[in-house]
């Protein structure tokens, strides 16, 4: 069975993305926030899934960053099936949840990393993701691409950790008893 994980940064008003999409505001305190924990995070992951709004932001992005991990991406826009590599990184689109679910189980991914605002809220919603780490940083934007969404329910979550990071960011990991652990 895979299980689904998101390390994600938002600003101190919960949004991941500028109104326009932008991540300059994000991307400027990579240098100062030290070790955040991604590498080993994204070294434990065996696909990463996205929808297609992520998809195309990293379409701009360097594709050695993917480090030839698998990436699937979530779709009712763009063609179902493979897509053109990024970099040593193999492309699939599906046109909803379940489709996804299925082809990472086919595969023996157990472990995938979810990445953008309607991804992670769908797999919230559906009670499939196992844990969230997020950084806020000391930057309010008034308005953007929200974290989250509507659920159908309250969703608990348990806090498992905190730690402070310099420039003032928190990070924070919570675990979801809607999702099957490790």
């Amino acid at each position: 069975m895979t299980t689904f994980h998101a390390f994600l940064g938002c600003s101190l008003d919960g949004f991941i993305a500028g109104p326009a999409g932008e991540l300059s505001w994000l991307t400027d305190f990579d240098e100062v926030l030290g070790d955040t924990g991604f590498d080993a995070f994204f070294a434990s992951i065996e696909a990463l899934v996205m929808g297609r709004v992520t998809y195309e932001a990293m379409l701009q992005f360097d594709p050695a960053f993917y480090r030839g991990v698998p990436i699937h991406v979530l779709s009712r826009t763009l063609d179902e099936g493979a897509h053109p590599n990024l970099g040593r990184s193999t492309v699939t689109v599906h046109t909803d949840l379940p489709a996804l679910v299925d082809a990472l189980a086919a595969a023996h991914v157990t472990r995938a990393y979810a990445d953008g605002g309607r991804t992670v809220q769908a797999l919230l919603a559906a009670g499939l993701l196992a844990d969230l780490v997020l950084t806020r940083v000391p930057v309010l934007l008034g308005e953007g691409v929200p974290l989250f969404g509507r659920l159908p329910a309250p969703m608990p979550a348990q806090l498992e950790s905190v730690r402070q990071l310099p420039a003032g960011a928190v990070q924070s990991t919570y675990r979801f008893g809607t999702a099957s652990p490790e």
